[in-house]
């Protein structure tokens, strides 16, 4: 009879990954991004494991669409009040806040429980070229 694998937390070994979203396709590339935090990619992977490795990602404030979707997609949020619904087209968002629209794309593409929300928190999100986890020795994402 075959025992199903579980991997224990000792035999677990997490990486850490850089990558440029610097003229990526915003959906193709939050894609990839999920596919990593959840560990798919590792030839040990399980399903509710936190097996996915940690991703820096620099530049999101290039990130590219096709389409009209820079003015015609719509990014909702509630204040809490009546009447407190606010939108702000793709445009705007990535004037204002970069990394708030990578991390939403990416959050779109992982489960939506407390598992998930560990996993995004293994995502590193910055606007710009530089980042803080040079001690890490990111490699480059393949």
């Amino acid at each position: 009879m075959e025992k199903t694998y579980y991997p224990k937390p000792s035999e677990l070994s997490k990486e850490w990954f850089v990558a440029d979203a610097n003229g990526q396709n915003l959906g193709r590339f939050a894609t990839q991004i999920a596919h990593i935090l959840i560990g798919k990619h590792k030839p040990d992977f399980t399903p509710g494991v936190d097996n996915g490795d940690y991703v820096v990602i620099v530049n999101c404030e290039r990130i590219e669409v096709t389409g009209k979707k820079m003015d015609d997609k719509m990014y909702y949020r509630h204040t809490g009040y009546p009447g407190g619904l606010k939108e702000i087209n793709l445009r705007d968002l990535l004037k204002k806040a970069p990394d708030r629209v990578l991390r939403s794309a990416i959050w779109g593409m992982l489960p939506k429980n407390s598992f998930g929300r560990g996993l995004l928190k293994n995502c590193k999100i910055y606007a710009g070229p530089d980042h803080p986890h040079g001690a890490q020795n990111p490699k480059p994402l393949p």
